[in-house]
């Protein structure tokens, strides 16, 4: 179950800790980390970042990539505060989120972002 709040740019304190969960997202979080992206059918930047993401996954033992059709998960999307699409959210291997972005990610950021993570 999604736990705990952020303030919307994705900063957070221990005691506000966004978490979500494997049974949130339908799939086995990574054992390092996991890269949760939101996507609708008709995004071409998510085809897009489903590569990137894809790609970075393959490379770095232990880190999952699950992606979320944000239309057919509306209570995740509204309990996780997503506004459009494509959103990552990158979760530390307890599912806590420690970094959120929106649009096309750049394969280095996503790498950048993974160090924090893990």
């Amino acid at each position: 179950m999604v736990r705990g709040q952020h303030d919307g740019n994705g900063n957070r304190s221990e005691a506000t800790a966004v978490r979500v969960d494997a049974a949130d997202l339908g799939a086995e979080l990574g054992s390092r980390a996991t890269l949760v992206q939101f996507s609708s059918a008709f995004c071409a930047p998510c085809r897009a970042t489903r590569r990137v993401l894809g790609e970075v996954a393959g490379l770095v033992p232990g880190v999952a990539h699950v992606e979320i059709d944000a239309e057919a998960h509306l209570e995740l999307v509204r309990a996780l505060d997503v506004l459009k699409t494509p959103t990552v959210l990158v979760l530390d291997a307890d599912g806590r989120v420690v970094r959120r972005a929106t649009g096309q990610p750049r394969r280095a950021d996503v790498i950048a972002a993974l160090g924090e993570a893990v």
